[in-house]
């Protein structure tokens, strides 16, 4: 199977088997029973109890690490969807902590957060990524909009982490699949599989160098002000 084949199978296997919650899978990385006991588990890892700056993404099954990092007391940076507005940074000594829940959320992190230029975001020390299925090498697929690779290449090109920064991805257990998944160079490996059940380390998963320019079609940068940003400078070299 191909990366669309295998997200369309996952995505129907997720629904089949009652797996998903609202709002649904397909279409986006999916919500799942068990998504809060997957991020608690975190917890337990000392990437994350040393991490200072979290970067989680904004989608549904991975609202409770943002709350937990809130609430750890850690700094949180979540690219806004699709990267249409870039990045936001939620402090947690700028937010009173009754309202951490709700600044976890999409809508609530624009209250309570800020967007901040990337020139301007601290060094992440972990990133927390969604995922429609991973393997047992790391290779991954997401919901096809290539956005965590965009979102990993971006602070990487601009120094806000390095190819040592751990990735990890919460998911079910089921979206641990135990085929090898196609990759190509901008794929976005991941450290550590965490899903309700267990923990899972990978050994040298496979990372992009940085944005693929080539193949970065126009109008998706157009799309995305701060790839414009980086573009210009590239060019202005």
């Amino acid at each position: 199977m191909d990366k669309k084949e295998i997200r369309e199978w996952m995505w129907d296997k997720l629904e089949k088997e009652g797996i998903s919650r609202f709002p649904g899978a397909r279409g986006r990385i999916p919500n799942f029973v068990g998504a809060e006991k997957a991020s608690r588990r975190l917890e337990k890892l000392s990437a994350w109890k040393k991490a200072e700056v979290v970067k989680i993404n904004p989608d549904s099954p991975q609202k409770e690490a943002r709350y937990m990092a809130l609430s750890s007391g850690k700094i949180l940076i979540m690219p806004t969807p699709r990267l249409r507005e870039g990045f936001l940074i939620l402090e947690p000594d700028k937010i009173r902590p009754e309202v951490y829940r709700e600044a976890s959320s999409i809508r609530g992190a624009f209250r309570y957060g800020r967007k901040i230029p990337i020139d301007a975001i601290p060094e992440v020390d972990v990133v927390i990524i969604g995922s429609v299925c991973v393997d047992h090498r790391g290779n991954r697929i997401g919901k096809g909009g290539g956005y965590a690779e965009l979102e990993y290449s971006i602070l990487l090109e601009t120094g806000r982490l390095d190819e040592s920064t751990p990735v990890i991805t919460t998911i079910h257990d089921v979206q641990f699949v135990d085929f090898e998944i196609p990759r190509d160079e901008f794929d976005l490996g991941v450290d550590m599989v965490v899903t309700p059940t267990r923990t899972v380390r990978i050994d040298n998963p496979t990372k992009p160098k940085g944005i693929v320019w080539e193949k970065l079609p126009r109008e998706k940068m157009e799309e995305i002000p701060v790839l414009m940003e980086l573009f210009s400078r590239r060019r202005s070299k």
